[in-house]
């Protein structure tokens, strides 16, 4: 079996090698978590590969490895997991160890892994989440963010009819309910309220509660790297492409405006969220609602997809829920996946969740 790790991953190479890995150092990575990457491309040439991991998730698409780590801050290990055609998991925030990893934003950093095969993915998550022997799935129901599964711009029932039929063969379909995650999200996360104004409202093709929460989580992100890079980079003054060059100086104009308010919007949604799932549902949305853009697409078109696909990445990555994005073949020629998200804690219920409806997935 082999293994990549991004060189920052360290933390686990231990691990790794104890399962007869073999680490394989240094991927493609825009070393940023505020949009995809343009440095790889997906089987589709002129595509994008994803975000600061797209190297990590190329590589196990190219079939040139097993699995492979990543650091997801932002959507980094999912955003390629889906534009690449493969399985994709981001733990549950704190769960597997950072040390050794240099902070991007520590309210959101997390090591992730890839794999084109489930049983590697697993086997992979067992290591580093040090799961103990398998429990019987607990599951009880599925909810399906219907109103996040419609503002996907790939046809809703391509996206849930193979899940849906797989859970109504293996569990009955009154496993099944809907809801609407954005007012589900707006009723019970007051300190969204702060956020309400700040270029999403008024964009029809985002959840506003949703894009508020992103907001959020922009904001946290951005200060969090002041504090830990500032020094670094007025000292230095490194060499930085024009988009990186430009998202490090808003970041280095971040004050603590609204900072203690980010930390208690990351506790109210993690209570919602927990109120809704407890321990044994699991919650069901796209990883991101778009097909993986052109390499040469217009800012503004970039900036739009970018909004859209943070709104639904926010939800795991404010909250600190485990989130695994599955393939679920081609739409168009393009890859296309979903995403089920678990409570803090719960990753080894959502994989062996996953485990039991891998086999009745007709990914087409």
């Amino acid at each position: 079996m082999n293994a990549v790790n991004e060189d920052d991953d360290r933390a686990e190479e231990g691990d790794m090698q104890d399962m007869n890995g073999v680490i394989v150092p240094t991927l493609s990575s825009d070393d940023n978590e505020e949009g995809p990457s343009t440095h790889d491309v997906t089987e589709v040439d002129d595509r994008i590969p994803g975000g600061s991991s797209s190297g990590s998730a190329v590589a196990v698409g190219a079939k040139l490895v097993d699995f492979s780590l990543g650091t997801d801050t932002g959507g980094s290990v999912r955003i390629p997991a889906s534009y690449c055609g493969i399985f994709g998991f981001r733990p549950s925030h704190g769960i597997v160890s950072t040390s050794g990893v240099i902070p991007m934003a520590q309210s959101f950093d997390t090591v992730g892994w890839f794999a084109r095969d489930f049983v590697i993915l697993k086997r992979v998550g067992k290591v580093l989440l040090k799961l103990r022997d398998d429990n019987p799935v607990r599951f009880s129901r599925l909810i399906i963010a219907e109103d996040c599964f419609k503002l996907s711009s790939i046809p809703s029932e391509r996206l849930t009819e193979v899940l849906i039929s797989s859970i109504e063969k293996l569990y009955g379909s009154q496993k099944i309910e809907y809801a609407s995650l954005g007012k589900y999200v707006e009723d019970n996360v007051p300190s969204l309220k702060y956020f309400s104004n700040t270029g999403t409202k008024n964009q029809e093709d985002i959840i506003p509660s949703l894009g508020a929460l992103s907001s959020a989580r922009h904001l946290l992100l951005r200060y969090e790297f002041k504090n830990n890079h500032s020094e670094w980079v007025l000292s230095v003054k490194p060499d930085l492409g024009p988009e990186i060059a430009e998202r490090v100086w808003k970041a280095l104009q971040t004050t603590d405006e609204k900072i203690d308010i980010c930390y208690s919007l990351k506790t109210e949604l993690r209570t919602a969220l927990n109120a809704l799932l407890g321990d044994s549902s699991i919650l069901a949305m796209p990883t991101v609602p778009d097909p993986p853009p052109k390499l040469q697409v217009e800012p503004t078109t970039r900036d739009n997809l970018n909004a859209r696909a943070f709104s639904l990445l926010s939800v795991a990555g404010v909250s600190g829920f485990c989130e695994v994005s599955i393939p679920l073949g081609t739409h168009d020629g393009l890859p296309i996946a979903v995403s089920l998200l678990a409570n803090h804690g719960s990753d080894g219920f959502l994989l062996n969740f996953v485990e039991s409806i891998d086999t009745t997935l007709k990914r087409q």
